[in-house]
């Protein structure tokens, strides 16, 4: 009987199971590259500023997909645009696994950056359709999941450093496996979510029909200054996150003196504290969203200062807490931010109005690892790390005019 119970529950979430799966596998397939930079770095004896320009790329991609995803889904349906970004994704990921010169590299890294673009706007679309009544939470476990392939990303590349088979390293192994799972979940994922969805079976989304999908419809958002001000409060936090994401092992073996190892479990820290967004979302439904916002923004403003500052005493029990501070705020943020841009659209634009949003906040992402490379190289990697603490400050300004006008009004 528990057997069957338990059967019974995980075909009542088989959809979120595998959705959070496919983006815990696009998120581990982001996060794989940073702590790989050393390895590229002597291998293909290339800069920071070049690796740090085609991480951006890859970023840049996958903004680029954001709002084209949800126009695709529109016209074909969820299940296929998921389905197809994950074959993309995977193909690209086993190329990666052959020897081939950097060239090849960066293209693989920005076929990965198409297809998994194309996931999670869509996704959060498709899991509000599967779970209506508990949309926040299943957006929780979805953001949990992508959160914690951070922490198993740098932690699989120090684990396969030194395996090798004839010419193959071990991080060309790592890929290939990942390029095999992801195969493996977008066919499963296109054979059970379908019956989730029964408007999907034909591969066309019917809540689509009949709507436009004029673009001057989602321009007409930001006429609204508080619309625009939260979406340039995501912007600034977007910068700051992915800069910081991309070169924090990187900035921990320059500026703090620590080993490659050693940055990559504090690296991992970073996203230990992804659990936090459970607890975020449903308190937020509680006290309110914008005093969440403030309270997450703040403590990843305060905790980013203080790592900055105090990176020169390389103590790694201290840089360690500091940036699982940052993760707190961060990854807390995440599910908050997102109840709150699905509040302020109109239903009738929502899909599109979230992609132009996710845009705009990934391509700040994108641009941040290159805008971080090339000032780490011209005035030193402690100035770029300012640079980020002070775009995430700005976005706390923002949070807290925002909350004020909130509460006059």
């Amino acid at each position: 009987m528990s057997v069957r119970r338990a059967a019974g529950r995980f075909a009542g979430y088989d959809a979120l199971v595998l959705t959070a799966a496919i983006w815990f596998l696009a998120k581990f397939l982001r996060y794989a590259f940073p702590p790989l930079f050393d390895a590229f770095g002597a291998s293909f004896g290339v800069s920071d500023a070049v690796l740090g320009a085609a991480f951006s790329g890859l970023m840049l991609v996958y903004a680029a997909m954001q709002f084209p995803s949800g126009v695709l889904a529109d016209r074909l349906g969820t299940v296929t645009v998921i389905t197809a970004g994950a074959v993309v994704a995977a193909a690209a990921s086993l190329v990666l696994a052959i020897d081939s010169p950097f060239l090849v590299v960066v293209g693989a890294m920005l076929v990965i950056g198409a297809g998994t673009g194309a996931h999670k706007t869509v996704a959060v679309r498709l899991l509000a359709r599967a779970y209506p009544a508990r949309t926040g939470r299943a957006l929780g476990v979805l953001d949990t999941f992508g959160a914690f392939s951070g922490v198993v990303a740098p932690a699989a590349v120090v684990a396969v450093a030194s395996l090798h088979i004839g010419s193959i390293a071990g991080w060309q192994l790592l890929f290939f496996g990942a390029g095999v799972v992801g195969l493996a979940l977008a066919v499963t994922f296109r054979i059970r979510v379908p019956l989730r969805l029964p408007d999907e079976a034909s591969g066309i989304d019917a809540s689509a029909n009949g709507r436009g999908g004029g673009i001057a419809r989602y321009a007409a958002l930001f006429r609204d200054w508080r619309f625009s001000a939260f979406s340039l409060l995501t912007v600034l936090f977007s910068f700051t996150y992915n800069g910081l994401v991309a070169f924090a092992p990187r900035y921990l073996t320059v500026e703090a003196g620590l080993t490659t190892a050693t940055a990559s479990l504090l690296y991992s820290g970073l996203f230990l504290a992804s659990l936090v967004q459970l607890v975020t979302g449903n308190l937020s439904d509680r006290v309110g969203r914008l005093p969440i916002i403030v309270a997450t923004l703040g403590l990843a403003s305060v905790a980013l200062v203080a790592f900055v500052a105090l990176t020169e005493t390389g103590e790694p029990i201290l840089l360690g807490g500091l940036l699982v501070a940052v993760g707190i705020g961060s990854h807390g943020f995440r599910p908050v931010r997102g109840a709150y841009l699905m509040s302020a659209i109109p239903d009738d634009v929502a899909g599109g109005g979230l992609g132009v949003v996710r845009t705009l906040l990934m391509g700040a992402g994108a641009i941040a690892p290159a805008v971080v490379g090339a000032l780490s190289e011209t005035a030193g990697f402690e100035a770029a790390f300012w640079l980020l603490a002070s775009s995430v400050l700005c976005a706390t300004g923002l949070g807290c005019l925002l909350w004020v006008f909130e509460k006059r009004s």
